[in-house]
C-alpha cells in the first residue's frame, strides 16, 4: 500500500485547521521533462525544503520534487511544537551514549530550535511562533522526574530555561485533574506547522530553488550523475537528498528497514471563547508522559488542537474525531460535548530508538528521518546538515549518523504486526498507571 494515496485526495491538502488558516504558495509545476541540477531533493517537507533553501543560498542549482504539495506530509499535520533537545531526554542519553556523545546531542538540538527561530525571523514567516512548552506529569512520581530533569539539566548543561511549577502555578496554567505537576520548557516552542511550511517554500523558490508538485519519484538510479525518475520526467543530479520521512516507500530498502510509518491523529475544536481559559490558563504547548503521548496547545482563535490516539495500520479511521476525543475527554471531562470542526490524521515515520536516522547511500546520495515525533526542530535541522555536507561540512550529519539505528524485527511483513502488539501494552500500561 503507497501512503502517498492511500488516505488523501491526489494534490488536495487534508481538511485540517492548518489547510484551513494557511495560504499555499504556489501550485508548482509538474516534472516534465529531463533536467539537470546540483542537488535533486526528494520530499517536499521540513527536511526537503530547508535542504533546498540552504542548498540554494550556497549557490548550489537545486530542484525540490514532491508527489503531492509541498507541506502535504508531518509537516503541514502536527502538533506544532518546537522542543529542546532530542526525541530521547539527555538522561537517557546518557546512559545509551556516555555523556560525551549526550553533550554533542544536546547541542545539536539546541541547534535545530535556533535554526527554526532564525529561519521565522530572517524570512518573514507569520508561523505564529510563542514561547512555551509544558510536560505534565499523570502521578507524583512522574511529577518528581520531571523536577528531577529540569535540575539535571541546569547543573549539567546550563539550561536554565524550565521553570518548575507549583501546585498552584501549575493548576492555574493547566487546569485538568488528570495531571500532578509538571514544568514549562521557556525556551521551546509552539507554531503553527504548515505557515512555516509553506514560509519555508517560499524562502526556498526566492533564493532559487525550483519547485516541482505532483511529481512522485517512482525510482531512484545511484550514478554519476545519479537519475530521479517521476511519471512524467527525470532529474539527473550530482547529489540527491532523500526527504520522505514516512512516506518514503521502497525508494531505498536500507533506510526502510530502520524507519517505520506510523499514523497520528489531530482535532481541533470549535472557538472556546472564554471558556479557553479552563483548558490552558498559558498560551503554552502541553505534553504528557504517558508512552503514547497526548499533546494539545490553543490555535490563535482559542480552538483547542489535541493529539493523541497513534494507529499502526494503514488506513485512518472512519470516525477521526471519535478516536481523539477519547483522550481528549479523559484529560478534560468538560469538554465531553465540545464541538469538533475539525479532525485530520498524518504520517510520520519512527525508529527503534526514538532517535533520527542519518545515513548515506552511496557518496552522493543523503538521508534523514524517523524523527519520532519530535520533527518541527529536528527536520528542518536535518535540511540544513545535508546542506553542509553537501559542501563538505559534514561534522553535524557524521554525528547524527553516528545514533544507533538498529533494523526493526521481522522486516517489512513483520514489523508492524509486533509493533502495534508492543504499542498495545504500552497503552494498556498509561490506562493502568503502571
Amino acid at each position: 500500500m503507497n501512503l502517498l494515496h492511500s488516505n488523501d485526495r491526489p494534490g488536495e491538502y487534508p481538511a485540517s485547521y492548518y489547510a484551513a488558516t494557511a495560504e499555499a504558495p504556489g501550485p508548482f509545476p509538474v516534472l516534465k521533462g529531463e533536467q539537470r541540477a546540483d542537488v535533486c531533493v526528494i520530499g517536499g517537507g521540513y527536511t526537503g525544503l530547508s535542504a533546498a533553501l540552504h542548498a540554494a543560498e550556497a549557490g548550489l542549482s537545486v530542484i525540490l520534487v514532491e508527489a503531492q504539495r509541498v507541506g502535504f506530509g508531518a509537516s503541514g499535520r502536527n502538533g506544532g511544537q518546537l522542543g529542546s533537545g532530542q526525541r530521547q531526554d539527555q538522561q537517557t542519553l546518557e546512559k545509551m551514549l556516555g555523556l560525551d556523545d549526550a553533550r554533542t546531542m544536546w547541542g545539536l538540538g539546541e541547534e535545530a530550535k535556533a535554526l527554526v527561530k532564525a529561519l521565522i525571523t530572517r524570512h518573514g514567516i507569520d508561523a505564529e511562533l510563542k514561547p512555551g512548552v509544558a510536560w505534565t506529569g499523570s502521578r507524583a512520581g512522574e511529577v518528581h522526574d520531571l523536577h528531577d530533569y529540569a535540575a539535571h539539566l541546569n547543573a549539567r548543561y546550563d539550561y536554565p530555561h524550565i521553570q518548575i511549577l507549583d501546585p498552584d502555578q501549575f493548576s492555574r496554567a493547566i487546569p485538568s485533574p488528570a495531571y500532578k505537576g509538571g514544568i514549562v520548557d521557556w525556551d521551546a516552542g509552539h507554531l503553527h506547522p504548515l505557515k512555516f511550511a509553506f514560509g519555508l517554500a517560499r524562502a526556498a523558490k526566492s533564493a532559487g530553488a525550483q519547485i516541482f508538485e505532483r511529481s512522485e519519484v517512482h525510482r531512484l538510479d545511484p550514478g554519476s550523475p545519479n537519475i530521479v525518475r517521476t511519471g512524467s520526467g527525470q532529474v539527473h543530479a550530482d547529489h540527491v537528498i532523500l526527504a520522505c520521512n514516512g512516506y518514503l516507500g521502497t525508494l531505498d530498502r536500507k533506510v526502510a528497514a530502520r524507519v517505520m510509518p506510523i499514523n497520528n491523529f489531530v482535532v481541533a475544536t470549535e472557538p472556546l471563547g472564554d471558556d479557553a481559559a479552563r483548558v490552558l490558563g498559558e498560551d503554552i504547548a502541553v505534553a504528557d508522559s504517558k508512552f503514547v503521548v497526548n499533546y494539545y496547545r490553543l490555535s490563535a482563535d482559542k480552538r483547542l488542537i489535541f493529539g493523541g490516539g497513534e494507529s499502526y495500520g494503514y488506513r485512518f479511521p472512519a470516525d477521526i474525531a471519535a478516536k481523539v476525543r477519547k483522550p481528549m475527554t479523559e484529560i478534560y471531562p468538560h469538554l465531553r460535548d465540545v464541538r469538533i470542526d475539525y479532525a485530520w490524521g498524518g504520517t510520520l515515520a519512527i525508529t527503534m530508538k526514538r532517535l533520527p536516522f542519518f545515513t548515506c547511500i552511496g557518496r552522493t546520495i543523503l538521508s534523514a528521518s524517523g524523527y519520532s515525533g519530535h520533527g518541527v526542530g529536528t527536520a528542518t535541522h536535518a535540511g540544513w546538515l545535508m546542506a553542509n555536507a553537501i559542501q563538505g561540512q559534514a561534522a553535524g550529519f557524521d554525528a547524527m549518523s553516528n545514533l544507533p539505528a538498529p533494523s526493526f524485527p521481522g522486516g517489512s511483513s513483520m514489523r508492524q504486526p509486533l509493533l502495534r502488539a508492543a504499542m498495545t501494552w504500552f497503552a494498556l500500561r498509561d490506562r493502568l498507571g503502571v
